[in-house]
């Protein structure tokens, strides 16, 4: 399926830079999983326009289908990888999709699970992209850190290069939706350990695994999640870096909304979207 532009996210950003994409004529989707971060909002009357209060769920709903009645599509599904190949390729769970420019709107960053040792070996083999940093484990045993769709995704990643995979729910229930022969490991950690280097995996039940990597891959795929995979650059706090026009370093890249940085309000994120939105349509009209 192809697309001149594909947006990730359906928050006020994703939705506003689909408005302009829409009525510029470009065939728009919007890939989601769902509301997000609105849905815990209940109270929103500092936004310009609104006579009445109203909750966050009401106001996407408005949004997206302002966004439908233009002819925007929509596809509930989970983003897990951006490539390249002439054209964009967005991955997800279920389905893959091209596009002449990407708008990745996907709010803010996960924070890394609080587990003892892991900030400590950040990049001394602790990695959050099978995808940048698979081929420095080859033949090696690593580990997934997570439960979910997009934990089984970076084991596959990772697994086409690493001697063995061990996916560490860290106590959570693994999905069961699709077959995978990783090891399932679901204790509860206690720590990781090592040297110079990650070298073990400490559970609470005093139990040790031997271990030379561990990719984290808790939840769902964030936006520097999505962003690391292309080349797209991140500052250290993980938001996804762009210019006055939400142009990343990638061309025809585009961010927007909380997932920039800088103040986390609506305002911000529908002026960001806006500004995402034109800049995608200039660059398409170039291409």
């Amino acid at each position: 399926m192809e697309y001149d532009v594909i947006i990730i996210g359906s928050g006020p950003a994703g939705i506003s830079a689909s408005l302009y994409t829409a009525r510029a004529n470009l065939k728009t989707l919007i890939i989601s999983k769902g509301i997000g971060i609105l849905q815990k909002v209940n109270k929103i009357d500092n936004y310009y326009g609104l006579e009445n209060t109203l909750t966050g769920e009401e106001l996407q709903e408005i949004g997206i289908n302002q966004a439908k009645k233009l002819g925007v599509e929509f596809e509930k599904d989970e983003a897990v990888k951006i490539d390249y190949e002439e054209h964009f390729i967005v991955e997800t769970i279920n389905n893959k999709y091209k596009a002449k420019a990407v708008i990745i709107a996907t709010g803010t960053s996960r924070k890394a699970p609080k587990i003892n040792g892991i900030k400590e070996y950040e990049g001394r083999g602790i990695s959050y992209c099978a995808t940048c940093d698979a081929f420095f484990f080859k033949g090696k045993d690593v580990a997934v850190l997570g439960a979910k769709e997009y934990a089984l995704h970076e084991a596959e990643e990772v697994g086409r290069v690493a001697n063995s995979v061990t996916i560490l729910t860290n106590g959570e229930k693994p999905v069961e939706n699709r077959s995978t022969d990783f090891c399932v490991e679901e204790k509860k950690i206690r720590e990781f350990r090592g040297n110079n280097s990650i070298e073990e995996i400490h559970f609470e039940d005093n139990t040790i695994k031997k271990i030379d990597g561990v990719f984290v891959a808790i939840g769902t795929a964030t936006s520097s999640d999505l962003a690391r995979k292309i080349g797209a650059r991140i500052d250290e706090k993980g938001n996804i870096l762009v210019n006055e026009n939400m142009s990343t370093n990638v061309p025809n890249l585009f961010a927007c909304g909380d997932c920039t940085g800088g103040r986390l309000q609506i305002a911000k994120a529908v002026y960001e979207g806006m500004v995402a939105g034109m800049s995608a349509i200039k660059s398409i009209k170039n291409i």
